[in-house]
């Protein structure tokens, strides 16, 4: 297998604020695996959830230490592959699971998603995310979004560190704003909440008589996530009996050994593919959440349409889509995720369907 890796960068139209910090800009790794006159592709990049943080570099590193022993094997034998990549940290695995399977599907001349045996026909709304900001700020971005896409699900950031009265006014002004919408267009808008940990569980407590006033459909991640699982375990068992609303783990929930832990105490979790490693362990929490009665939500960090494809190939389990970030950069280098007003389908091309935007020596 010819194996190369490269870094790409990545530019927000809108910088993106959440309680852990602002982002504007990122650089990613591609990793293409090349065999047989076919190449796949997989995506990855650091990430930070305040409890567990990788940066590109230590990606980088390990991934090159990796592609010599790679380089040897036959990407049809994913069993040999496999033992490899234990070791890997998630988002280091995630590039080659997605390159394989990217390779693996064109190969068969199949989408992933058929391979899987999944449905792919069916568009999926996706939110679209406010970041913290000043109110008007807020609304502002809002109106970009409507400028942009007739954004039917809306996905607030709060946890600001101007406090609670900051949000709740945050809230009811993208509220209101989701009502007149609705009243104007005859369609009906969904406010989601996303607070990134920034509540302790007495605040996300104090905070739901605001969020049921708003209409608020889901709370996602309202409180931090914790190195230790027991005590990770014990804030969303605390906070449970006094939430109405959905309740979703994101920064808490990596791999199925989590999603296990927490089934009993949320009503959702959160994949991102840098967190679960890539698809083949997303699939399995997919799986297994639809048997414990658990909703999804897939789930994106500032991902181009290549990590973002890849993830779409599981929108037929998913009631949550939050596939956004290609959305919102000036420069991303892949192309091929359809989107009809703001529904989503997976790529009906083979592997994860996704190019190129254009076409170089490097392609």
């Amino acid at each position: 297998m010819g194996w190369t890796l490269r870094r790409f960068p990545l530019t927000k139209a809108v910088p993106l604020a959440i309680s852990r910090g602002t982002t504007s800009a990122v650089e990613r790794l591609e990793l293409s695996l090349e065999q047989d006159g076919i190449t796949g592709r997989g995506e990855t990049g650091g990430l930070d959830t305040g409890h567990r943080a990788y940066d590109l570099e230590s990606i980088e590193a390990e991934l090159q230490a990796l592609l010599p022993a790679l380089q040897p094997l036959d990407p049809h034998d994913r069993a040999a592959v496999a033992p490899l990549l234990s070791s890997l940290s998630p988002p280091a695995r995630c590039a080659v699971d997605l390159a394989l399977w990217d390779w693996w599907g064109q190969f068969l001349q199949q989408p992933l998603w058929r391979l899987f045996c999944l449905d792919g026909r069916c568009g999926v709304a996706t939110s679209v995310t406010l970041g913290l900001a000043s109110v008007e700020g807020v609304q502002q971005r809002l109106n970009r979004w409507w400028d942009q896409l007739p954004a039917t699900r809306i996905k607030l950031k709060l946890g600001s560190p101007d406090g609670l009265d900051h949000d709740r006014r945050l809230l009811q002004a993208v509220a209101s704003m989701l009502r007149i919408r609705t009243q104007e267009t005859g369609v009906e808008h969904e406010l989601q909440v996303d607070a990134n940990g920034g509540w302790t569980v007495q605040e996300a407590m104090v905070m739901q008589s605001a969020l049921v006033a708003a209409d608020v459909v889901l709370l996602e991640q309202p409180i931090a996530a914790k190195v230790d699982p027991q005590e990770d375990l014990d804030g969303f068992a605390a906070l449970r009996a006094h939430c109405s609303l959905p309740l979703v783990a994101d920064e808490s929930c990596w791999g199925l050994e989590d999603l296990l832990r927490l089934a009993p105490h949320v009503d959702a979790v959160n994949l991102k593919l840098l967190k679960t490693g890539g698809l083949t362990e997303a699939l399995l929490m997919a799986r297994v959440a639809g048997r414990l009665g658990l909703d999804l939500m897939v789930g994106c960090y500032s991902d181009s349409a290549l990590l973002n494809g890849a993830a779409s190939q599981l929108l037929s389990l998913i009631r949550w889509p939050d596939l956004d970030s290609h959305l919102n950069l000036v420069d991303d280098p892949y192309v091929g995720l359809p989107l009809q007003q703001d529904r989503l389908t997976p790529p009906s091309g083979p592997g994860l369907g996704i190019h190129r935007a254009v076409l170089s020596d490097q392609a």
